[in-house]
């Protein structure tokens, strides 16, 4: 991981430059290409960082001229080049060319608010000499993670949970709300984060610290207003074309190659084409092949590769791969998981550095702004099934539903009706696209220890989450509220953090989204929802996009990106972990779950009886929470900073 590290205190004594080193000493786990730590009055700023753009120049921390203003910045700014001339015309002068300085001039120019003129990917701070004020922020849509925690006089901020936990006078007790959220939504609600002691800034907000005093505010939200004289047609794919083109171009800067991540799915090969198209030539990609044919999608991404003429990786994955590095995933991770998806993902980042490459773009993104996911698509089912939960015809749209999952389609009509019936409380319901994935992982709550579920037993996550919607969200077509939901919660929280930066920045590799270009969510926020998803044609749009800039590779059934189930981490366990971690006395000890529930399921697995979703996603979550307790609270590594004063 790269990233920055720092604290600012009310009172001088506590600022020490040992204190932060070790903080920083925290993030360089594959040879970060720079590492600082400047102490200045009241604070003290760190990173460890990739040398990708201006690596002369753009050491940092970096102070602006008069030494009033000092940022330590984790990221990229993909419009820098733009800024850096507006900034010169307005009488800037600039002593690199670096993206660093330009926020730091934005930020004399516009204060707080220069955030609104930033593309790109972001954690950063800048600490103010003469005000003696911390300002913290973080990107629209959650790329860059940030954490903070405050002990005494001092606040304590880190690209890591686990940086910040160098200082020993941090609390690191499991958050049992947050694990309440993990177990519901697959992620905690921000600014809840596993651990009771750190704060998570949410996607979107700053953070300005003062005199002890801390202020949050959010410069965006994600907002849906369809507009009716949306470009149709031809004119709406040469429009949706250039938006992402002008993306990928913004995202293609950098002072050393640029590959992709390749699944052989719509939308990495609509990167990959427009890379081509872009850069002239063809990138290096990058793609995992399965072992398990249920999960393995190498020939289409080989038909890909073919077709641009890439250079093209593969990564061969078994289960028991899985299992050997699930530990480091979770170490990098900082959370409960309940999927084994960010492994592969892990090995596949390491493959990445290994061929020397330094950063990828991927088509993450997609499915949120141009409607490709099958929860939109139940939900519009669901939704057409309530008018009549008689109808075979309407019943018979199931079919329709999730055609890679054979399994639930051999389920009796009885329990499909059950689960996708919609109740009309339901249907009144805000959340009503989310309410069966949350259902379904919320059984997981079952398997917590007596006292832990006593202590969440009056805790509503869902009122938390409906509270912190956005004013207008009940006027947005359903289908948009399906996306925000996605967009602002699963998408930073999952997508983003568990299984993207973290997975890459493991082993120093930075990973790009041109679908979460600012301009490009805008666009998609004006388009009518039949040019998203038309009847239960998903991402009907980007498709015809797709046909225009990737005609040599034939059409293909939609997959999500899956990986082999939790029984990958009973195939390979050369050190004993699992049995270690889930054994009786060690679970009653660690005491976030009930033994003897726990036992039952892993005999379940172990005797080759476990085969929902449901048993997949509980034996991950508490294998994996079972490591965090581990790694973060019974044996932190020794040496970290103690608090000397």
């Amino acid at each position: 991981m790269c990233g920055i590290a720092g604290l600012v205190s009310t009172d001088d004594r506590d600022i020490d430059a040992d204190r932060v080193r070790a903080m920083v000493a925290m993030l360089d786990h594959r040879g970060p290409d720079d590492r600082r730590v400047h102490a200045a009055e009241g604070a003290a700023l760190g990173h460890a960082r990739l040398s990708i753009i201006d690596a002369a120049g753009g050491a940092q921390p970096m102070s602006n001229e008069d030494g009033t203003l000092w940022i330590a910045f984790n990221g990229e700014i993909f419009n820098y080049l733009e800024l850096h001339d507006d900034l010169v015309r307005a009488g800037h002068r600039f002593r690199t060319k670096s993206d660093t300085e330009v926020i730091l001039h934005l930020f004399e120019e516009r204060g707080p608010a220069a955030v609104e003129k930033l593309n790109g990917q972001w954690a950063f701070a800048i600490w103010n000499t003469r005000t003696r004020t911390l300002f913290l922020s973080r990107d629209r849509m959650g790329v860059r993670p940030l954490f903070y925690a405050t002990a005494g006089s001092r606040l304590l901020f880190a690209s890591e949970i686990k940086a910040i936990f160098t200082d020993r006078a941090i609390s690191r007790e499991l958050d049992p709300y947050a694990l309440d959220n993990i177990f519901t939504f697959w992620t905690a609600l921000p600014p809840r984060t596993p651990f009771r002691g750190v704060r998570a800034l949410p996607p979107a907000h700053s953070m300005t610290w003062h005199d002890g005093r801390v202020t949050i505010a959010q410069y965006w939200t994600p907002a849906f207003a369809p507009c009716e004289s949306a470009p149709r047609g031809r004119e709406a794919i040469d429009a949706t074309t250039s938006v992402l083109e002008e993306a990928t171009r913004l995202r293609l800067r950098s002072d050393v190659p640029v590959g992709a991540y390749l699944s052989g799915g719509l939308d990495s090969s609509v990167i990959t084409s427009l890379m081509t198209r872009v850069a002239g030539a063809p990138p290096d990609t990058f793609s995992i092949a399965f072992d398990s044919a249920e999960f393995d999608e190498s020939a289409h991404q080989r038909a890909v590769a073919r077709a641009f003429g890439t250079n093209h990786h593969e990564l061969r994955c078994s289960a028991a791969d899985i299992g050997r590095v699930f530990p480091d995933v979770v170490w990098h991770a900082e959370s409960p998981l309940v999927r084994t998806a960010p492994a592969p993902l892990f090995l596949l980042s390491r493959m990445v550095r290994d061929a020397g490459c330094r950063v990828v773009l991927t088509g993450e993104g997609a499915d949120e702004v141009f409607g490709g996911y099958d929860i939109f698509k139940e939900a519009k089912v669901r939704r057409y099934w309530a008018a009549a939960p008689t109808s075979r015809r309407r019943a018979a749209l199931v079919g329709r539903l999730y055609p890679y999952m054979p399994s639930l389609h051999r389920q009796p009509a009885e329990y499909l009706q059950r689960f996708f019936a919609a109740t009309p409380d339901d249907l009144a319901d805000p959340c009503f696209s989310h309410l069966p994935r949350w259902r379904v992982t919320s059984r997981l709550k079952s398997l917590l220890s007596d006292d832990l579920r006593a202590l969440v037993a009056d805790y509503d996550g869902r009122a938390d989450l409906v509270a912190a919607l956005p004013r207008e969200y009940a006027t947005w077509d359903p289908f948009c509220r399906s996306q925000y939901l996605e967009m602002a919660h699963l998408l930073p929280g999952y997508l983003l953090s568990s299984q993207g930066d973290r997975m890459a920045m493991a082993h120093a590799v930075e990973t790009r989204y041109p679908f979460l270009d600012p301009h490009v969510v805008a666009f998609g926020s004006t388009l009518p929802v039949a040019m998203k998803m038309r009847a239960l044609d998903e991402k009907h749009l980007l498709k015809r996009v797709a046909r225009a800039v990737v005609p040599e590779v034939p059409p293909r059934s939609k997959q999500p990106y899956r990986a082999p189930s939790a029984a990958a981490c009973f195939g390979a366990d050369p050190d004993g972990y699992v049995d270690a971690l889930l054994s009786a006395d060690r679970v009653r000890r660690d005491g976030i779950f009930n033994p003897d529930a726990v036992a039952r399921l892993v005999r379940k697995f172990r005797d080759g009886r476990a085969a929902s979703a449901r048993d997949d996603m509980a034996l991950v979550g508490v294998l994996s929470t079972q490591l965090l307790v581990d790694r973060f609270v019974n044996h932190f590594p020794a040496g970290t900073h103690e608090r000397s004063h």
